[in-house]
């Protein structure tokens, strides 16, 4: 967006007010379930945001849109409910320093490449990437911590899903290579975050030297947040580009259930009763942590599963304690010796020359056929239930199809 000087001040304003309101009922529910062990509603916390907009302290609330006020209640409620549902962490407090944004559920429109929604009626001129089709449902307006306006447009479309291909394929994900195809395809690793890692840690030590809320912190600031902004959108449009090549080329996609967060929290380097580092807590492992996060595995399979849905693929994901690294695809053999630092080995039973990630991919392959035909294909070790009120069992996820 290329909002005008006055339209800024009006969008900060709605930011600010979308924060507060968060951040007050966000205290107020901390406080009733403290005193009396109750959970406030949305309901509850509606009704006292329009008695609270009444008192003349907080007669600024009048000025942003009402709708948008009650979706950020909507979405402090998700929150608590995600929450107690045992599905996300315990909300937090919004910060201004942070990307800031607001939701308007209603009234929204494009004409002659401006946005048009309540409280904005000249209209906030757009610079539109692709044509808008089907119905406009709603709109969220963000500020990111550059300084530069968005808005996301929702729109209920028909989608045609992708031509079936009849191919099936096994994926191993790694840090050397990002993916490894079955059929011998690999994926570059670029290394975002050790690319511009250099570049990054000599902008955060100028900012460390400024004093906070002076104009050259602020300047400084503003060119650590352009980085950070260079590696997220460099790594999600790898992860939307390989992603979108897998699901147009095949049908059938095999993956191993990675334990991502499990797999980074065995890589920190150990600490002392008083926190300091041991002599050999940075060792490789540390290091292996930065690069597991830098490869956003998570949000790569994430991707994967949504662009299946939506095209009607199949995602096949393979016990992750199965070794696949470790078994030889031509024979059978278990090599219990393997190390990560072994790119190939030979093996002992048959003699064949195997690349480490390849004959893993193969091997990926050939249990998720074992897995469809055996009918275990939804297999995620109860990750799907959850212990309810009395004993009963609740689903909380839908089964990967």
């Amino acid at each position: 967006m290329l909002p005008t000087e006055e339209q800024k001040v009006l969008l900060n304003k709605h930011f600010g007010c979308i924060r507060f309101v968060y951040n007050h009922y966000l205290t107020e529910r901390k406080r009733e379930y403290e005193e009396s062990k109750k959970t406030l509603s949305y309901v509850d916390n509606a009704n006292a945001m329009a008695q609270l907009k009444k008192q003349e302290d907080y007669s600024w609330l009048k000025e942003v849109n009402s709708q948008a006020l009650q979706q950020s209640l909507k979405g402090l409620d998700s929150a608590y409910t995600s929450f107690f549902k045992k599905r996300t962490m315990f909300p937090r407090y919004k910060s201004k320093n942070k990307k800031n944004s607001f939701t308007i559920p209603q009234h929204v429109s494009v004409n002659n490449k401006k946005l048009f929604v309540p409280k904005f009626k000249e209209g906030i001129k757009l610079i539109q990437h692709r044509v808008l089709c089907g119905e406009i449902k709603h709109c969220t307006l963000s500020k990111t911590t550059t300084g530069e306006y968005f808005a996301s447009i929702l729109c209920l479309v028909e989608h045609k899903p992708k031509k079936k291909t009849g191919r099936e394929v096994g994926v191993d994900l790694g840090l050397k290579d990002f993916a490894i195809t079955s059929d011998g395809y690999k994926f570059k690793n670029h290394r975002y975050l050790k690319t511009y890692g250099k570049k990054l840690k000599k902008a955060q030590q100028h900012l460390s030297r400024k004093t906070k809320g002076s104009g050259r912190y602020n300047k400084q600031k503003y060119k650590v947040a352009v980085i950070h902004k260079k590696i997220t959108n460099s790594r999600t449009d790898t992860l939307n580009k390989i992603s979108s090549q897998i699901i147009n080329e095949y049908d059938v996609i095999c993956l191993e259930d990675l334990n991502v967060k499990g797999m980074m929290s065995r890589c920190k380097p150990k600490q002392d009763e008083n926190g300091r580092f041991l002599p050999n807590g940075q060792s490789a492992k540390s290091g292996l942590n930065h690069s597991i996060a830098d490869a956003s595995w998570s949000k790569f399979l994430s991707m994967l599963e949504y662009k299946a849905k939506w095209n009607d693929k199949q995602i096949v994901q393979v016990n992750r304690f199965f070794p696949s690294s470790k078994i030889c695809e031509n024979c059978g053999f278990i090599n219990k010796n393997l190390s990560l630092r072994d790119r190939s080995w030979t093996c002992p039973n048959c003699k064949t020359t195997l690349d480490r990630d390849f004959n893993a991919a193969k091997n990926i392959l050939k249990e998720g056929r074992k897995n469809i035909s055996a009918g275990t294909v939804d297999y995620r070790r109860g990750d799907e239930i959850r212990p309810g009120k009395l004993g009963t069992i609740r689903e909380t996820s839908k089964v990967l199809m």
